[in-house]
């Protein structure tokens, strides 16, 4: 009987970190025993997630989470391929809604009531690189590290920048004489284009914003850890001292005894 090895790997990412080794030594026993060598070897060959991987994988096993961060992303995908600024600035809102509630729910759902902050910034960066990549969204449920989301993802900017703008190309052809409609025409398709221009701009700092906060906390923290460091560094050196004075007291008894 072939051995359910597709079943078996979602029950091993989503496995608490400290009993992978062990369910995967198990469940690849199974399998061999099974005389199903292929799924076997898949499952030794599966790498233990980080922390974070193992929260997000948690969190889209048997939910919704996938299916709604999939439709988020093929919707702001849609929006910017339309240039609408308007959805645009919803979807990024809805985005941000979305993927706060879910990484609260990941951390619930892992039983971390104290994440730290870099915990927290690797499932919400995960989950981020989930609505921007589509591919991202299909590894969710297996992750073995944290995802990173650069800018939009496959978004994209509409409008290319590199080469002559249809704007220059005008401009270097013989000027005309356009009529009142002409005119009125490229005013309001100007003005449609500089709020569609605004509405991205907006969207990119509000996403920018939400970088800088993440890049702060992740300072605090390696703050605090630092100053954790050096209080553990100074208790040592105090230890080793006294040990240390400690033995030559016991070398100078030592001699005393021996007269």
């Amino acid at each position: 009987m072939e051995f359910a090895v597709e079943e078996a790997l979602d029950e091993l990412y989503c496995a608490a970190p400290e009993k992978f080794t062990q369910l995967r030594t198990r469940l690849a026993a199974a399998a061999k025993g099974s005389g199903d060598s292929e799924a076997a070897r898949r499952i030794t060959a599966s790498r233990k997630p980080t922390t974070a991987a193992w929260a997000v994988n948690l969190l889209v096993s048997g939910g919704t989470a996938r299916a709604a961060l999939a439709d988020l992303g093929e919707r702001l995908r849609q929006a910017h391929a339309a240039m609408d600024g308007e959805a645009i600035r919803a979807l990024t809102a809805e985005q941000r809604r979305l993927v706060e509630e879910l990484t609260r729910t990941a951390l619930e759902r892992a039983g971390i009531a104290s994440p730290s902050a870099a915990l927290r910034d690797d499932i919400t960066s995960t989950l981020q690189a989930a609505v921007a990549d589509p591919e991202v969204t299909e590894r969710l449920g297996r992750l073995t590290k944290a995802e990173q989301w650069s800018g939009f993802g496959d978004f994209g900017f509409s409008a290319a920048v590199s080469g002559p703008s249809k704007t220059r190309e005008k401009a270097r052809q013989p000027a005309t004489a356009p009529n009142t409609k002409t005119k009125s025409r490229e005013a309001r398709a100007a003005v449609a284009a500089a709020e569609r221009a605004k509405a991205e701009a907006d969207a990119a700092l509000s996403e920018l914003q939400s970088d800088l906060a993440r890049a702060r906390l992740r300072r605090e923290d390696a703050r605090r850890r630092l100053a954790d460091a050096e209080q553990a560094l100074t208790a040592a050196e105090d230890a080793y001292a006294a040990g240390k004075q400690t033995a030559r007291d016991a070398a100078d008894a030592l001699k005393v005894a021996k007269r």
